[in-house]
C-alpha cells in the first residue's frame, strides 16, 4: 500500500495526473480489499487500465527523460541464475519491481514504480549493493514473474 499512495503521490506532483484522478484510483484500490490478488492491486494498473487517464509509455518517457533511467523490454530476456536467486516474488508483486541481471557489483533492476519512493528504497536494502534502474511496464513485470516465479499469484 505505501508504494502506491508513494507513486500516486508522485504521479501527481510531477502532473502526469491530477488529484482527482488519484482519489479515484484510490477508491477503486480500497475497495478491492485485501481478497484481490497482488496483481490486481495497483494503483497504476487502475490509473492505465481502469480508468484509462495515464499512458504507460508516456509515463516510460518522462522517467527517461526527468529521471535518466533507462528503459528495458524483459520479454525473452534471458536472466541469468544469479539474478533469479535475487527474485523476492512477494516483494516483486508488491512493488512491482525484479532484479533481471547483475554486472559487476550493479545490479539491474526494472520496475513500473520508479517514483515510489519506498519501492526504491526497498529494493536498495534488499540487494544491498548499487542499483542500475530501469523502466518497463506492468505488464512485462507480470509476464517476467510468470515466466520466473512459478508460484506467482494467480490473475
Amino acid at each position: 500500500m505505501r508504494a502506491n499512495r508513494l507513486l500516486g503521490a508522485a504521479l501527481v506532483e510531477q502532473n502526469l495526473i491530477t488529484v482527482e484522478d488519484l482519489e479515484a484510483a484510490n477508491d477503486r484500490l480500497l475497495a478491492m480489499g485485501s481478497s484481490d490478488s497482488l496483481r490486481q492491486r495497483t494503483v497504476l494498473g487502475i490509473l492505465v487500465h481502469d480508468l484509462k487517464v495515464l499512458v504507460e509509455e508516456d509515463l516510460l518517457q518522462h522517467l527517461a527523460e526527468s529521471a535518466g533511467i533507462g528503459l528495458v523490454d524483459l520479454r525473452d530476456y534471458d536472466v541469468p541464475e544469479e539474478a533469479n536467486k535475487l527474485l523476492d516474488v512477494e516483494a516483486a508483486w508488491a512493488t512491482w519491481t525484479v532484479p533481471f541481471d547483475k554486472e559487476g557489483e550493479f545490479h539491474l533492476v526494472a520496475t513500473a514504480y520508479y517514483l515510489s519512493p519506498a519501492v526504491r528504497n526497498f529494493w536498495e536494502k534488499h540487494l544491498n549493493g548499487p542499483i542500475l534502474w530501469y523502466g518497463t511496464t506492468l505488464g512485462q513485470i507480470a509476464d517476467f514473474l510468470d515466466q520466473h516465479a512459478p508460484s506467482a499469484p494467480a490473475v
